[in-house]
């Protein structure tokens, strides 16, 4: 991506014409449109009595025959491209002056949400997962000690094998909403689905009215920062299409980190955003990890939140460490409490039961290992798998501890991003949309030296090539097709237009093409920027602060 200019520049665009901003969203909105029609013959859908549309004579003709099938495959395609096509002419049309179009990026977010919500499941189906934990609750099971595989009929409800035997990786609050949705629903899955998208529409709205608070203080162009997060089409397609809670945990983690970052001398509001950041420990307990990054944010002995800030010394941070676990502790107490779970989640952190996901490579290295070893030894497979997953957890509790002990605090942001990469590559399960874990954080963290708002241009195009890769992952590896249709068929057709609309992007259109370093499209707008002079910091970023 060419280089923004800052707020208020007066930089003129030179070169070839930038699209249309909003014809650029027009676009994306047709291309939802077309993923939430393909969805209707490739989507998850249960057979089940409690589905609607399981039976229904107008899905029969685009789910049981191989023409009807094979059409929604390539329109999944055609149509997740479609979306990544337009968000990346988004970001090239707005590129030095998002300041000029703040709001957009949240539009396009919205308007190419609606779609969704009435597509099937894609991309994951995970939500029926989280209907059958929400049984278990309901029927007074502890989800962290029993698998679904407890519950009658809960393979034709939609529920992933994967987590047949596994204890629920979720935390308290999380299992309380599965619950509420059983009881309210009734079990019915389209509004179970539906209710389950609702909490990632409530994630998405977190994301973006924190992105631009998170972003500002720190030197970052905030509609940038909510367009390459919020808009993405991997949040759209996986968080909202595919209904994860992960929306919901990264939006009360953003939310609560910006009330701490906007309010630095008053600590009410600092310990309100805590108790945000703690509810997405609540969520999925993951960002209980983040806590001391966190901590470090609070009023008490944190150097202000600006590029070219002072360091915090050792000795200062026992204080904001001992405020952020108690306001932690006491939120998790209470959901515990109300669940009847307790604290049973930390000991389902460390284990994955029996999952571990292909593309993991610490999955398959504990499953290799497992496997060698019970060839030679009567230690069984599984027991060494999980004892070799154990130690990794270790390895991530010390790369954390080791960060935040440091001499010179580190930056909590890029802190908690650095944390998240190491926990995802010791995790024994990796999943595509962990991306949109860390991506937030490397967004939105503190540029080295202060001056105009900008954005880190690496972050773009990489981002930029991961959407590409991990879109077509799921094109091709979430379809659901009956089991008397050729499954490496409709694979086959799905990749070959996921990969001749993939290379449309990268080398065809010349709005997109510049975005990666070797597009042959034309070359990226260039952009006149008045020089500014810059201010220098009052210390240098790594100084120890007395």
């Amino acid at each position: 991506m060419s280089r923004p200019s800052g707020a208020g520049s007066t930089a003129r665009p030179r070169g070839r014409a930038r699209p249309d901003p909003r014809g650029t969203v027009r676009a994306g909105l047709v291309a939802s449109l077309a993923v939430m029609a393909a969805s209707w013959g490739v989507g998850w859908l249960p057979m089940t009595p409690s589905s609607a549309f399981s039976g229904s004579t107008l899905l029969v003709p685009l789910r049981t025959g191989l023409p009807g099938v094979l059409a929604c495959a390539v329109l999944l395609a055609l149509g997740t491209f479609g979306l990544v096509r337009a968000w990346l002419r988004l970001g090239r049309a707005l590129d030095g002056r998002w300041e000029e179009h703040a709001g957009l990026p949240a539009r396009a977010a919205w308007l190419w949400s609606a779609p969704l919500m009435l597509a099937l499941p894609i991309f994951s189906r995970d939500v029926f997962s989280y209907l059958q934990q929400g049984r278990l609750l309901s029927l007074g099971l502890d989800p962290y000690q029993s698998g679904v595989s407890r519950l009658s009929g809960w393979f034709m409800q939609g529920a992933d094998s994967l987590w047949a035997e596994s204890p629920s990786p979720y935390g308290p609050l999380f299992l309380l909403f599965a619950e509420g949705i059983w009881h309210v629903t009734g079990g019915q899955v389209e509004l179970s689905v539906t209710a389950f998208r609702l909490l990632a529409l409530a994630g998405l709205g977190l994301c973006v009215w924190a992105l631009p608070r998170l972003a500002a203080p720190g030197g970052r162009c905030g509609p940038w920062a909510v367009w390459v997060v919020a808009a993405n089409p991997l949040f759209l397609l996986y968080m909202v299409a595919g209904a994860h809670n992960d929306a919901l945990m990264v939006g009360l983690l953003l939310a609560g980190l910006a009330l701490m970052v906007r309010a630095p001398r008053r600590r009410v509001t600092a310990l309100w955003g805590i108790v945000l950041v703690a509810l997405s420990v609540a969520i999925k307990p993951l960002t209980a990890l983040l806590l001391p990054f966190v901590g470090l944010l609070l009023p008490a002995g944190a150097a202000p939140f600006r590029p070219g800030a002072p360091r915090m010394r050792r000795t200062r941070r026992l204080g904001p460490w001992i405020t952020t676990a108690t306001a932690a502790l006491a939120v998790l107490t209470v959901l515990g409490a109300l669940s009847g779970l307790w604290f049973g989640w930390v000991r389902a952190m460390t284990t994955s039961g029996d999952a571990a996901f292909p593309y993991a490579p610490a999955g398959l290295v504990g499953l290799a290992l497992g496997w060698a070893v019970d060839a030679v030894s009567p230690l069984p497979a599984r027991q060494v798998a999980g004892w070799f997953y154990t130690a990794l957890t270790a390895v991530t509790l010390a790369f954390t501890a080791g960060l935040a002990l440091r001499r010179r605090a580190p930056e909590p942001l890029a802190a908690s991003a650095a944390v998240l990469v190491v926990a995802i590559l010791a995790a024994p399960i990796v999943q595509p949309w962990y991306l949109l874990w860390v991506l937030p954080l490397l967004a939105c963290a503190p540029r080295p030296l202060p001056g105009p708002a900008d954005h880190p241009r690496w972050l773009g195009w990489v981002t930029a090539a991961a959407v590409l890769v991990l879109a077509a992952v799921g094109v091709v590896d979430q379809l659901s097709v009956a089991q008397w249709l050729p499954l490496w068929l409709v694979r086959a057709v799905a990749a070959a237009a996921a990969l001749g609309a993939a290379a449309w992007i990268v080398r065809g259109d010349p709005a997109t093409a510049a975005v990666f370093p070797r597009g042959r499209g034309a070359p990226p707008d260039e952009t006149i920027e008045p020089r500014e002079p810059m201010s220098a910091p009052a210390r240098p970023a790594d100084t120890v602060q007395e």
